[in-house]
């Protein structure tokens, strides 16, 4: 994939280290000039380390050129998110690619969790790539009109990295869970707004190793084994499904929702109903909701037990 992304500036947040370093390499070594944003924070969303961040664009750097800027403060601020995005264009003339994939994690039963680590999960996993995306999107919208690439502006990308918690829910991440549900929600509809500007906007669910999967302390063994074989994943394969849907062949994909785990790529459904129950008596809705539309319900299946088999690594 070398050279196919000419050209082209890109934004990925959380990239000092794991799934976000694994991203933001690969997006360079596709011709790409990048911003490595993270603000070094424990994944608990702690303290402050520049390191990881310049260390990675050193890395990229290495290679000739400055293809690569650290940026190390917390984007959950619309002006941070604003300047940053400043940045890109000031020093590659642009922004094309925006990849939010920065997290962090508080877990606690939801009758034990302190709000103030809820809202803080919420600012960091929610506010913090709609802020981005709300200062990115004005300007990929204006490169188009201007020609930016071309007559036409194929170049414009989003990508949001969700989780399977989102999607499945996970005991004591009622946070999280929601912050990742909400992140395919703005997924879903950034894709609707930007659709006329030909900007695709998709969301991926990685399986891999991460400072997530370190910390896991299995309650049981269909956890404990979950998390050797996640171990197992490395982030890379995240990193070639989100530079794949950078390409300009992946421009007709948007408003997807896919998963990676290790060489495997899964396709989402998305909500859509799958019964419908007409109400005679509304006195006896709930005994008809479960007799006639029981079979179907969802049932309760983490995230970790869903995807408890072997990976294709």
């Amino acid at each position: 994939m070398t050279g196919l992304l000419d050209g082209r500036s890109a934004i990925v947040t959380g990239a000092g280290r794991g799934i976000g370093r694994a991203i933001v390499e690969a997006l360079a070594a596709a011709g790409a000039q990048v911003i490595v944003a993270d603000v070094g924070a424990s994944i608990g969303g702690d303290g402050a380390d520049p390191a990881p961040a310049r260390e990675v664009a050193e890395a990229i750097n290495m290679g000739g050129g400055k293809k690569a800027i650290a940026f190390t403060e917390s984007v959950a601020s619309p002006g941070i998110a604003k300047q940053l995005v400043e940045i890109a264009v000031k020093n590659f003339g642009g922004i094309d690619i925006v990849v939010n994939n920065a997290a962090i994690l508080r877990d606690a039963f939801v009758f034990r969790m302190d709000p103030r680590d809820w809202d803080a999960v919420i600012r960091n996993n929610l506010s913090a790539p709609f802020y981005l995306i709300n200062a990115a999107a004005a300007v990929m919208r204006d490169q188009g009109k201007s020609g930016r690439g071309g007559a036409a502006y194929e170049w414009g990308r989003i990508v949001n990295i969700v989780s399977s918690a989102g999607l499945y829910g996970n005991l004591g991440q009622a946070a999280y869970a929601s912050a990742k549900a909400g992140l395919f929600g703005l997924t879903r509809v950034t894709a609707m707004d930007l659709a006329r500007a030909q900007i695709t906007v998709n969301a991926v669910a990685p399986f891999a190793r991460t400072r997530v999967t370190d910390i896991i302390q299995p309650a049981n063994d269909a956890q404990k084994s979950y998390k050797e074989r996640a171990l197992r994943i490395g982030a890379h394969h995240v990193a070639n499904l989100v530079t794949a849907l950078c390409m300009p062949a992946a421009k007709g994909i948007t408003g997807q929702l896919m998963g990676v785990r290790g060489r495997e790529v899964f396709l989402f459904g998305q909500p859509r109903p799958v019964a419908r129950l007409e109400v005679d008596k509304p006195e006896a809705l709930a005994a008809d909701l479960t007799a006639k539309l029981g079979a179907k319900f969802t049932d309760l299946t983490t995230d970790l037990e869903a995807f408890n088999t072997e990976p294709l690594v």
